[in-house]
């Protein structure tokens, strides 16, 4: 008996197997949960929540949801769990409050942006994504939609109040941090190198792979910017860490096309005493592969 009449067989039993075992999300749970009706075809069962009520205008132009305005989570069988990716569209005040309820709730967070430029208000999308139980994943979306509605409205970030004279005292920051600091006009900024290659070349620190944190404003009352360079494998331990620090995450995305290892890039914001949110930055510096 020729192999090929043994392994095809085998072959196309497992493929087989693995159709079968991928059961379509049931729509009914997903409703139960979310409190919506998602629209099924083709064994995906879709959410969709159009944001009509930012009032949007782009440019001096009136936008409807349609216009890309419109939150989804799309629901698709996955072997024997489901699978849910989606965009969310959020104003500034609500981007943290559901990054959180996304990241306490078994979801993950793969980018964080703009789409336009003069939109009033300001919004960002946030796009997720996971692999579970239909239940679980439903239940982590409803979480979203629940933490942005009941953000709060502003136009800025609660936290102290910024003196406009900045004074850190860079030497307890270095040793929370264990770096060296930069020190300028009251300010105190460190950096951390990182490792990758383009081209055939390593490139690291000098070429923008880094991360970094600029302190300003006063010991008591600080200001803290800057940008974090993680593996993919790395990104959502370091959002978890920065949330439950009470530091905001303003952006996720790429900075370089074709780098290997493929580096993503987060920029971040906070307010509060300066060695506190040095500790928040070490602890997520602590959960990266170094």
């Amino acid at each position: 008996m020729k192999l090929t009449h043994v392994v095809l067989p085998l072959l196309l039993g497992v493929a087989m197997a693995s159709t079968a075992a991928a059961a379509e999300p049931d729509p009914a749970v997903i409703a139960t949960i979310t409190g919506l009706t998602p629209d099924v075809k083709n064994g995906v069962a879709k959410l969709s929540v159009p944001r009509a009520d930012l009032g949007m205008v782009i440019d001096g132009a009136h936008v409807q949801p349609f216009q890309g305005l419109t939150s989804w989570a799309a629901f698709q069988g996955a072997g024997d769990q489901t699978m849910v990716m989606g965009d969310i569209v959020l104003t500034e005040t609500q981007v943290n409050p559901a990054m959180s309820a996304a990241l306490d709730n078994g979801l993950e967070v793969t980018a964080l942006h703009n789409h336009f430029f003069f939109d009033r208000p300001h919004v960002f999308f946030m796009h997720i994504g996971g692999v579970g139980t239909t239940g679980q994943l439903a239940t982590g979306v409803r979480k979203i939609v629940e933490a942005a509605n009941a953000a709060p409205r502003g136009d800025g970030f609660e936290g102290v109040k910024i003196p406009a004279q900045n004074t850190i005292d860079p030497k307890p920051l270095e040793a929370i941090l264990r770096a060296s600091a930069q020190a300028k006009d009251g300010i105190a900024k460190f950096s951390f190198g990182r490792k990758t290659s383009m081209h055939g070349t390593e490139v690291g620190e000098a070429l923008g792979v880094n991360t970094w944190a600029a302190f300003g404003g006063s010991d008591s009352a600080a200001v803290v910017d800057g940008d974090f360079a993680m593996l993919e494998d790395e990104l959502q331990d370091v959002l978890k860490t920065l949330r439950h620090a009470n530091i905001n995450v303003v952006a996720i995305h790429n900075h370089m096309t074709h780098e290997q290892p493929r580096i993503m890039f987060l920029h971040f914001w906070a307010t509060g005493p300066a060695d506190g949110l040095a500790r928040g930055i070490k602890a997520a510096l602590d959960t990266q592969k170094r």
